[in-house]
């Protein structure tokens, strides 16, 4: 009896001890989630939070009524380059695979994991990507016949990828719509009570949590022929057949890309990190998404205090008298600037701003995610501000403007300083507007402040 006693003792206090440690749930002394620690992105940036005065300086000549404000910004990672025609060919590449697996899978089921790691059939399955595909095989091409041009469209009898069959799909959750009051869960009721807006206009009442996630259905192959629509009475056909496709141009700016499908680039990004994060067991980081107006005008003056252009200075040539960047200096010498184009170039090719952001200024204009409006600097938030709205289908046009920054290569100065604001439509492509992606930092670095 004694010999037991002593057994049940110890267990006992081993009870009582860890029922006294309710601190494991309150933060503390000690860490239930572990460490984490947020890398460098490889090709970003990191742009630490600050305040900024937005808008031009006093010196600037403006429109009338142009207004200027202080503002603060949380930190964020930017890409240091705009996207290129190589790292916008992946996203491309990729939604063409994963069709073409999803087509073989029908015919082969090595294309597509049926069985989970223990051998349990999955509901869904999955696509193989460790599964070449072999694009010369005729039963695989006879398989994928859907993917191709159809025989009546095709030019020269050439079986080739139909662009128009490249369709990313994916889901986004509406935080604004579920931040409407009128839609908060009703407890009492146990039930929802207002409606939600989909993309493509159709109100909804809402019928679940589900109701906020959006599907996003959307062509990704870049407009080519922009290049020809965007100027009359001029020679741009071989822009069109080959800036895009030919290895020549994979270090140039990708154009010809619409809102929508910069931000379908910036959710594959995400998924594709997150997918790889997965395989070691790493908390994702923040989502790559487009950069605010305010992220952008901030990253572009790179720190400097009233500056006309992103190089900190109020001229747009150096010391021995070259331009520093690519845009139109002179009436009808668009190259004046550079040798080497008429057009967009690669990028980095000048010296970046006092951030390590290349091409700010000129080569090509930027989508941001914020909608245009000419009085925006008047409502928005002093800290983060921003102006979204999500433009459905039937919206008059005026309500699917989104703001552009940084100015192109076919602009003169004027549009390439840091304070310009202009805007374009966003289901319009350009062939001098691209974008490039930014992330939130978990970090808040106070340095050389």
């Amino acid at each position: 009896m004694k010999k037991a006693i002593l057994y049940i003792i110890p267990i006992l206090g081993m009870l009582f001890y860890s029922c006294q440690k309710s601190n494991l749930y309150l933060p503390g002394e000690e860490k239930v989630s572990g460490e984490w620690f947020e890398p460098s992105p490889f090709g970003m940036a990191y742009i630490q939070r600050d305040k900024f005065r937005m808008g031009p300086s006093d010196d600037e000549i403006m429109p009338i009524g142009t207004p200027t404000r202080v503002v603060s910004q949380e930190a964020f990672w930017m890409d240091n380059t705009e996207i290129t025609n190589n790292e916008y060919r992946q996203f491309v590449y990729w939604v063409r695979d994963s069709i073409a697996r999803r087509l073989l899978g029908d015919a082969d089921p090595d294309f597509l994991i049926s069985e989970d790691f223990y051998g349990v059939p999955l509901e869904n399955p999955i696509l193989n990507w460790n599964e070449e595909i072999d694009w010369k095989d005729p039963d695989y091409q006879m398989a994928m016949e859907e993917l191709y041009i159809p025989e009546e469209e095709r030019f020269a009898y050439k079986k080739e990828i139909d662009s128009r069959k490249l369709i990313y799909e994916y889901y986004w959750v509406d935080y604004k719509q579920a931040a409407k009051r009128i839609n908060n869960y009703d407890f009492k009721n146990q039930r929802y009570n207002g409606a939600v807006m989909r993309p493509n206009g159709e109100v909804v009442p809402i019928e679940n949590r589900s109701s906020f996630l959006m599907h996003e259905i959307v062509p990704i192959y870049p407009d080519t022929l922009c290049w020809v629509r965007d100027f009359a009475y001029t020679y741009n056909e071989p822009f069109t057949m080959k800036y895009f496709s030919h290895v020549g141009f994979d270090d140039y700016p990708v154009v010809g890309v619409t809102w929508k499908q910069a931000k379908a680039f910036c959710q594959w990004r995400t998924n594709l990190k997150t997918e790889y994060n997965s395989r070691f067991k790493e908390t994702p980081a923040h989502d790559y998404r487009l950069p605010t107006e305010s992220e952008w005008e901030m990253a572009a003056r790179g720190g400097l205090l009233n500056t006309m252009y992103p190089w900190g200075s109020y001229y747009t040539r150096n010391q021995k008298g070259c331009f520093v960047a690519n845009f139109k200096p002179l009436r009808g010498n668009y190259v004046a600037d550079s040798p080497t184009t008429t057009t967009a170039m690669k990028v980095g090719e000048f010296d970046p701003n006092p951030f390590g952001l290349y091409d700010m200024a000129g080569n090509v204009a930027e989508w941001t995610s914020t909608a245009f409006y000419e009085g925006a600097y008047d409502v928005v938030s002093d800290l983060n501000p921003d102006l979204q709205y999500d433009a459905k289908p039937d919206d008059p046009p005026i309500m699917k403007r989104k703001v552009i920054r940084g100015g192109s290569w076919k602009d003169m100065a004027y549009f390439i300083r840091t304070s310009t604001r202009t805007y374009e439509y966003q289901d319009t492509a350009k062939s001098y507007i691209g974008f490039r992606c930014v992330r939130t930092s978990f970090r808040n670095d106070l340095q050389n402040r």
